[in-house]
């Protein structure tokens, strides 16, 4: 009897652990990693070398932000403009990835970009300074061994291409079509860079110039490289429709 009774108990215990007691624990331990997933995105790992904790801080409300060097210009100074513009040429990179599914060297070539672009915009948001005026913020600046990665992949694509007969129009496919997108967006990013370092109390460094003038060929070229290397290119055709 007492025997047949610890059975019955072992069985009742059996059932409800695995209809309530372990699902309950699965949910918890989830529930854990979760949070400590949230709390890594928004800065709290102590590994992170960039911590996010808030997302608004109202700083900004007054019309100004902050540079890397925590000087503080208002939004449309030329500097935040400059970098706010490589920042929509990564937005419009970014774009150009949704479609190249079947083009993973191009891809892998854009996803590299992207991470240079973020390194231009920190050595674009921390003025160049020398001497006692050198903010200790001075730590990232694009190399001219970035530029010259690019120059390789340039001339690797171009390798490939269709020899050009005329000027090409936005198009083709959608990568090419957002490709060109991009390369515009770039070069008014250079336009302002440039524009900027003509000031003389506002350097910029030689490399990410030359940076964002390598994207924007790089780019042409890559758009032209999602046409079916330059088969599927749309070209201008001058005065066409007078």
């Amino acid at each position: 009897m007492a025997e047949r009774i610890a059975r019955c108990y072992v069985a009742t215990m059996a059932s409800l652990l695995s209809t309530f007691i372990l699902p309950i624990a699965v949910a918890a331990v989830a529930l854990v990693l979760l949070f400590g997933l949230i709390n890594m995105m928004r800065g709290g790992s102590p590994n992170t070398s960039q911590k996010l904790n808030r997302i608004y801080t109202r700083t900004g409300d007054d019309g100004t932000t902050a540079l890397g060097s925590g000087e503080r210009r208002p939004k449309y100074d030329l500097r935040i403009a400059a970098y706010g513009t490589v920042d929509e040429t990564n937005a419009a990179i970014g774009v150009v990835r949704l479609h190249l599914n079947d083009a993973r060297d191009l891809d892998a070539m854009l996803g590299l970009i992207q991470n240079d672009l973020f390194d231009l915009g920190a050595d674009l948001a921390v003025p160049q300074r020398e001497g006692k005026n050198k903010s200790k913020a001075e730590r990232l600046r694009v190399q001219a061994s970035q530029v010259e990665r690019l120059e390789r992949d340039i001339d690797g694509l171009n390798a490939n291409l269709a020899p050009l007969t005329s000027f090409v129009l936005p198009g083709g496919t959608p990568a090419a079509a957002y490709l060109h997108l991009a390369r515009t967006i770039c070069r008014r990013a250079e336009r302002m860079m440039v524009e900027l370092a003509a000031n003389p109390d506002e350097p910029v460094n030689d490399a990410a110039i030359h940076y964002m003038n390598r994207l924007s060929d790089f780019l042409f070229v890559a758009s032209r490289a999602a046409n079916h290397n330059g088969a599927g290119d749309v070209l201008w055709v001058p005065g066409q429709n007078r």
